[in-house]
């Protein structure tokens, strides 16, 4: 019988310490790079850079759910009280010597610990962007809210990966996780935007889809973090129909759509019929319809108002989505779609709240106006 408790704070001092010696390997690649600049130069490069990460381990945490490695440490937030794998090898070839194919595997635990590091490593750089934010924060392009939002988010998202493990995958709990880290990413889109300062003219219509492209995008990712941790991905064979149809048969919506349920169960406790996951992934299939005419809109509006980059960006990033999207149907869902399918999803909540971050900036029009310049022998470089 197994005795590991699911919750053990004892090696947290000794992850603490792990985090700090993590973060200090990109905080030196960024001194580096950076040690010449000034101080709000060097705090754009580090939001950079933390965003950067922070859009890996969305990645990586698809790939941990992926390759079933959601439970390859079955406590939090060591792995069997330890700070690593290493410590804990004998219970870990116990477990996989009672079950091989069971969610206890070494290379499962290293995958799950690998993404526990990632996390604690933007965890302390988050930490100390607020920090620096907060003793520089009338220097700040935003408000020191942005920083404590971040902060406190970042805490939230540990507690959705704590329960992630301790709840054994709960679908809902899964899928929370996933949008929480796609909503800090959001976070800090915003404060590297706000860094950068180049606004985006759109007209209200522009703005109009814009706000409608992202409501939908929002939905269709909740959508699709609940297809994967449902695991209902090949719930419909074939494409663009469904089994053949294309209104499925007997669909089960309210089973489906139960939130609070174990994985593989209904909320009555007996397991989830097919029809069940039929309908989730059904209506994953509709939304991205709607989805995707709103994001193409929205792209044809920004490239009309003179902005051809960021139109050429959103449009590659939806091609890249419908693409992967069919090819884990019809491929039967390899694990490099599944993961392109995370990152090109990531990639569109981070060109759409870039895009509405800049569109809320003022444009020069409507700015105050700029003194005259002073022509000078030789001009400072820029």
């Amino acid at each position: 019988m197994d005795t590991t408790p699911l919750v053990d704070l004892s090696p947290a001092l000794r992850l603490l310490g792990l985090a700090a010696g993590l973060a200090l390997l990109p905080l030196a690649l960024w001194w580096w790079r950076h040690r010449h600049e000034g101080s709000r130069a060097r705090r754009l490069a580090l939001t950079a850079l933390t965003l950067f990460l922070t859009f890996d381990l969305v990645v990586f945490g698809a790939f941990t759910r992926l390759t079933d490695s959601g439970l390859g440490c079955p406590d939090w937030p060591g792995c069997y009280g330890e700070a690593s794998p290493f410590a804990a090898q004998a219970q870990i070839a116990a477990a996989e010597s009672a079950q091989p194919t069971g969610p206890v595997t070494a290379r499962k635990a290293w995958i799950e610990m690998i993404h526990r590091y990632l996390a604690m490593t933007v965890g302390a750089l988050i930490l100390l962007l607020a920090a620096w934010g907060w003793r520089v924060r009338r220097d700040l392009p935003f408000a020191w809210a942005w920083l404590a939002a971040t902060l406190a988010w970042v805490l939230v998202q540990g507690l959705f990966g704590k329960y992630t493990v301790t709840l054994k995958l709960y679908p809902a709990i899964v899928t929370a996780h996933l949008l929480g880290g796609l909503a800090l990413l959001a976070l800090l889109v915003v404060q590297v935007e706000r860094y950068r300062a180049r606004p985006l003219a759109l007209g209200g219509g522009a703005r109009g889809l814009l706000a409608l492209a992202a409501g939908l995008l929002v939905l269709q990712v909740a959508l699709g973090g609940w297809v994967s941790t449902n695991y209902a991905v090949l719930a419909c064979r074939g494409f663009p129909s469904c089994n053949g149809q294309w209104w499925p048969a007997g669909m089960d919506f309210g089973h489906g759509f139960t939130l609070l349920r174990h994985l593989g169960r209904s909320g009555e406790g007996g397991f989830l019929p097919a029809e069940a996951l039929v309908a989730i992934h059904w209506t994953h299939r509709l939304v991205a319809v709607a989805a995707a005419a709103a994001l193409l809109a929205l792209a044809t509006a920004v490239w009309r108002a003179g902005h051809g980059r960021p139109a050429g960006v959103l449009a590659g990033l939806l091609a890249l989505q419908v693409a992967t999207g069919a090819a884990n149907v019809v491929l039967h869902w390899p694990l490099a779609a599944a993961l392109l399918h995370t990152a090109g999803a990531a990639g569109l909540v981070w060109c759409v709240v870039a895009l509405a971050a800049r569109a809320t900036l003022p444009t020069t029009s409507t700015a105050s106006p700029a003194p005259s310049p002073v022509r000078m022998p030789h001009p400072a470089p820029q």
